[in-house]
């Protein structure tokens, strides 16, 4: 790919496949985003939406796999966007690079908050006399993101360990909970209850409360481009790199829908569970009891936990390979790598600063942190797309070692349409009445980084970024590898 070697290749098949799925984790996913597909569309949207929508996630995934494999390097989306473009290449490759990098911190920090917001659920649970602030929130994610970057700070070998504990704790976890949820209750709800639908958005229009809740299986299937930014990583990662991401998306998928069932149908009393602060945990209490409910509210934990590290190790990478070809500001502080422990020391704690940056507001206003984070979904979903564009627009692709063959432009058109409806999805009201608690910033967020990044274009970074850097030969670089 142009460069000399400086990360060790200590990531396996299953590593690769293990930081995809944790990223993805249905568990933190589906108990995040419950309440609100509870409200917009109820069971129906959430059991046959999350179908719906795994299959055309699996679109997305098989065309940005053909592309990994084609160019398997840790700049991932924003690399093999400048190498897929006929023309404007720098370019191209500058707005995905930066789409990347807002979505990644977006998303190390949302999930890093919720995971917040769940522990303070438990300690109530636990204490009733306790009364959490946000202010508590923003501290108890603050830490969280420490422990985080002490853990990406270590050796690659450290965080796959953990990632590989992350997989068999979402697995195991999911068995513990479906199982409490089929076996305890005393009743659950008829099999036709999964064709229920609930619209309580406040518009009067039911397909456009539909369309709003495919958001909570799009909302969990984002982050399989870990699996990308790690095939430097990654032994025969032409291979193993593409198939890290199919298994994420296949596993999560069928796992998730047996999750999604179990909860549904653990339902007791619809009205008074979708008006609790958090829907899912009181649909645990009422179904099982407190006692039952705290244990499994601490698997929950645990995999949000898991989740925000991945989120984070694979942000690090993004923002190494960003800087090495001199498209951030101290570039040359950012792609230098430990010679004791061969991990982007300095970019790990650059994107630990950025969630950070992203948390604070959340200490005055649970609104503002919202609407900074929900640009997460856009702009990593956008940052998909542009690669998978370009590569439907270039007829002399050459694919790697795991390709599609005839197959892949039909799937990487279907890819593009249904990334461009997810994120025309994201940006629309998702409440009625429309007031300032309750619009979606995401737009004027998403604006607030296009038009940054396309002044800071203008202004100087046409003139020094070409796109990715070639350090020479293969010889050449051969001849400067580290290892």
């Amino acid at each position: 790919m142009g460069y000399p070697r400086k990360l060790t290749r200590r990531f396996h098949a299953f590593d690769n496949f293990a930081i995809s799925f944790t990223i993805i984790n249905i568990i933190s996913g589906i108990f995040s985003a419950f309440g609100f597909g509870m409200g917009a569309g109820g069971p129906r949207i959430l059991v046959f939406g999350w179908i719906g929508v795994s299959v055309m996630v699996l679109f997305v995934g098989a065309a940005m796999g053909e592309i990994a494999s084609a160019y398997p390097t840790s700049g991932a989306l924003y690399f093999s966007a400048g190498k897929l473009a006929k023309r404007h290449r720098g370019a191209w490759s500058w707005y995905t690079g930066w789409l990347n990098f807002v979505g990644q911190v977006g998303g190390t920090a949302a999930t890093n908050y919720a995971a917040a917001t769940f522990i303070q659920a438990f300690i109530t649970m636990q204490w009733p006399s306790y009364e959490g602030t946000p202010q508590e929130t923003v501290g108890i994610a603050t830490a969280i993101l420490l422990l985080q970057a002490l853990a990406n700070t270590y050796t690659v070998q450290l965080v796959a360990v953990v990632n590989r504990i992350s997989v068999w704790w979402l697995l195991i976890g999911m068995v513990v909970i479906v199982g409490a949820l089929t076996v305890k209750p005393s009743s659950h709800q008829p099999v036709s209850f999964a064709t229920h639908f609930v619209n309580s958005t406040g518009f009067d229009n039911g397909l456009y409360a539909a369309m709003l809740g495919l958001l909570v299986t799009s909302w969990t299937f984002t982050g399989f481009d870990g699996s990308f930014h790690m095939s430097e990583e990654t032994v025969q990662a032409t291979v193993n790199t593409p198939k890290g991401i199919m298994r994420a998306i296949i596993y999560s998928a069928l796992a998730g829908l047996v999750l999604m069932l179990a909860l549904v149908y653990a339902i007791r009393d619809y009205a008074a569970e979708i008006g609790a602060a958090a829907p899912p945990v009181q649909i645990l209490v009422d179904a099982l009891g407190m006692g039952t409910a705290k244990l499994l509210l601490l698997i929950v934990i645990g995999a949000m936990l898991f989740c925000g590290l991945a989120n984070m190790t694979s942000n690090t990478r993004q923002i190494f390979a960003f800087s090495r070809d001199g498209a951030m500001p101290g570039s040359r502080w950012w792609h230098s790598v430990s010679l004791r422990t061969r991990t982007p020391v300095k970019a790990v704690w650059l994107a630990a600063a950025c969630a950070l940056v992203l948390i604070i507001p959340g200490w005055w206003s649970h609104t503002a942190f919202t609407a900074i984070v929900s640009v997460n979904v856009v702009g990593l979903y956008l940052a998909y797309g542009v690669p998978i564009f370009l590569r439907l627009r270039l007829n002399d692709f050459q694919p790697g070692p795991w390709n599609l063959g005839r197959w892949g432009r039909p799937v990487a058109a279907i890819a593009v349409i249904w990334i461009v409806l997810s994120s025309v999805l994201f940006m629309l009201p998702q409440v009625s009445p429309i007031t300032v608690d309750s619009f979606n910033y995401a737009p004027i967020a998403l604006g607030v980084v296009l038009l940054i990044a396309t002044v800071w274009w203008f202004a100087t970074a046409r003139r020094r970024f070409q796109g990715p850097v070639s350090y020479g030969s293969p010889d050449e670089v051969a001849a400067m590898d580290l290892i």
